[in-house]
């Protein structure tokens, strides 16, 4: 199971992409939002995904910079299905407040060609908490995170080795998903800023977290492997030292902080082909 970090940015970032990942296991991908824009063409492209093998995507939640990147998805994918490129359906899970919100978006901005195959081959899948799915061998779990902005899903994702990982949405981790994120191998946590700088970047007023929160989390759930995204950009060659420096007074387990494109193989053993890591 390989997870690629496409984006690791928060709302507002120029310089990287909005924070979005997609698991990959023998030719199977499940993609974790989309970003704001059509920058996720590049960064699958990048990521060596051809549109022709996604078939699975979830929407976290409506912020934009979760999701307008879909409306790309959905005219690109409907372009290859128009030209009989694309096999089989195009999955959009989401909650069934933000389907409407999407097809109603699409169906006003997107063409006739495209959204034509809205309801048969490109399907929205509407989801609650404890809703479970079967991809890419592994059983994928969805629960609502009790996001204080927005209704917002995370989901747990164990493979068949047993190996669990959870990601807990953009907000910090909330004690009521306790039943999901226990027993955790791999943690994916959003980390806004150093905690040094909560007054610069003001974390707690967009409903985010510091890097030392998001740690200090990750110890306390005795969490072996901890992954930050959905960060600030300064100094975006030294974020992953700063950010490593910081946590590892909070955390002992194996901090990673990822670039965009970064990529980890999910073991309890690490194994960073090409030496990445």
């Amino acid at each position: 199971m390989r997870l690629t970090l496409l984006g690791t940015g928060h709302a507002t970032v120029t310089e990287c992409y909005n924070s979005c990942m997609v698991f990959s296991h023998e030719g199977q991908h499940f993609l974790v939002d989309t970003g704001g824009g059509n920058r996720i063409i590049k960064a699958l492209k990048e990521a060596e995904i051809p549109l022709w093998e996604l078939h699975d995507v979830l929407l976290t939640h409506e912020h934009i910079e979760h999701m307008l990147g879909v409306f790309w998805l959905i005219r690109m994918i409907g372009e290859l299905m128009e030209r009989g490129e694309y096999q089989d359906s195009l999955c959009i899970y989401c909650h069934s407040e933000l389907i409407d919100k999407v097809c109603s978006i699409a169906e006003m901005t997107l063409p006739g060609n495209v959204t034509r195959h809205i309801g048969r081959e490109i399907l929205f899948v509407a989801i609650e908490s404890g809703d479970q799915l079967k991809l890419l061998d592994s059983d994928i779990t969805f629960f609502d995170t009790g996001s204080s902005k927005a209704w917002q899903f995370g989901f747990t994702l164990v493979t068949r080795d047993g190996i669990k990982l959870v990601c807990c949405g953009d907000e910090p981790y909330n004690p009521s998903c306790e039943q999901y994120v226990r027993d955790a191998d791999w943690m994916i946590h959003e980390a806004m800023c150093l905690h040094e700088d909560m007054e610069q970047y003001r974390p707690h007023d967009y409903h985010h977290g510091t890097v030392r929160e998001a740690c200090e989390t990750a110890s306390s759930l005795g969490i072996d492997h901890l992954i930050l995204y959905h960060m600030e950009e300064r100094d975006l060659p030294g974020r992953k030292e700063r950010y490593i420096q910081e946590g590892s007074r909070y955390y002992s387990g194996n901090l990673h902080v990822p670039d965009d494109l970064e990529y980890y193989e999910i073991a309890r053993t690490l194994r960073f082909p090409g030496g990445i890591g």
